[in-house]
C-alpha cells in the first residue's frame, strides 16, 4: 500500500498501449483533414462530407454535398455500433 505521499506523486496509471492509441486516434483525426484539404483543392472543391457529434444521448449529425445522404447512414449505423459495443464491455467488466 502507498503512503499519502507516494500517491500524490504516483498519478493515475496508463498503460502506454492505450496511450499509443490515444496518440494515433489524434494522428488519423489530423491526417483525415489534411486528406480532405487535399482532395478538395485538386478535385476542384467537389467532395462530400458527414459527422455526427454525440453530445449524451442527443446525436447531431451533420453533411454536404452529393453523397452526403450516404454518409451520414454510414456514420449513424457505425455509431450505433460503438455504443452497443461499449455497453457490452462495460457490462462484462462490472461482473
Amino acid at each position: 500500500m502507498l503512503s499519502d505521499e507516494e500517491a500524490e506523486y504516483e498519478g493515475i496509471g496508463v498503460s502506454s498501449r492505450l496511450l499509443g492509441f490515444l496518440f494515433l486516434g489524434v494522428a488519423l483525426v489530423f491526417v483525415g483533414l489534411a486528406v480532405i484539404v487535399v482532395a478538395s483543392v485538386f478535385l476542384s472543391g467537389s467532395g462530400s462530407v458527414g459527422g455526427i457529434i454525440l453530445t449524451g444521448p442527443i446525436p447531431i449529425v451533420f453533411g454536404a454535398g452529393s453523397d452526403a445522404g450516404w454518409l451520414i447512414a454510414l456514420i449513424m449505423i457505425l455509431t450505433a455500433v460503438s455504443v452497443v459495443l461499449f455497453l457490452i464491455m462495460n457490462r462484462r467488466q462490472r461482473r
